[in-house]
């Protein structure tokens, strides 16, 4: 049965294509993946032909995602609130929303989990979590950010990912996998790890 993963934040330069890309890439290996751009710039559809070994498909897909035959999709989002994240919402069983370890960043993930939660009102095994992305090393902000998330009734996932110049460059060097970034790659295996134990239990 496909499993359908969305990335979902309104403030843009959050890292959610990255993690979109790259998350794909994990899990390829084992499983038959598709990636689905749903932001009409199509940041991530233009990198088709650098990725021939993932299928990546364009926002016209979206209406088709409860019939495409794949294993896993994953779904990257707009930097705003578009009026297809509630149907998108509605497809999925897990949505993952990235963000900055920055009070403004935080503030704006509010209108984003409102859509989460009136979701999982409707569907109760949606389930739901907020990563850590972009992170600086040695943020004195972090601890307070983390204790602001915490009361906003989304789940903190346990995973972190820094901000990584190799990270921000992966989609132009064949994902992160593939490059000799150790750290980085483990912060991204070890976030899809976790995404997959939370949609199996």
């Amino acid at each position: 049965m496909t499993k359908i993963i969305t990335l979902a934040h309104q403030k843009g330069g959050v890292g959610k294509s990255t993690l979109a890309l790259n998350l794909a890439l994990c899990f390829q290996d084992q499983l038959r993946v598709a990636l689905i751009d749903s932001d009409l710039q199509g940041s991530i559809f233009h990198l088709k032909e650098d990725f021939p070994e993932l299928d990546i498909f364009a926002p016209e897909k979206i209406s088709e995602i409860p019939r495409l035959d794949y294993d896993l999709i994953i779904v990257d989002t707009p930097p705003y609130l578009s009026n297809r994240l509630n149907e998108l919402f509605s497809y999925s069983d897990y949505i993952l929303v990235p963000t900055k370890a920055g009070f403004f960043d935080v503030m704006a993930i509010k209108s984003t989990l409102a859509l989460v939660k009136f979701a999982q009102a409707q569907n109760h095994q949606l389930k739901a979590g907020i990563v850590l992305n972009m992170l600086k090393p040695r943020s004195g902000l972090t601890a307070e950010v983390v204790a602001l998330l915490n009361t906003l009734g989304t789940p903190l996932l346990n995973s972190r990912v820094f901000d990584r110049v190799s990270l921000a460059r992966s989609s132009m060097t064949s994902g992160i996998l593939k490059g000799t970034d150790q750290k980085a790659i483990e912060e991204v295996t070890l976030l899809a790890e976790e995404i997959v134990n939370l949609i199996s239990e």
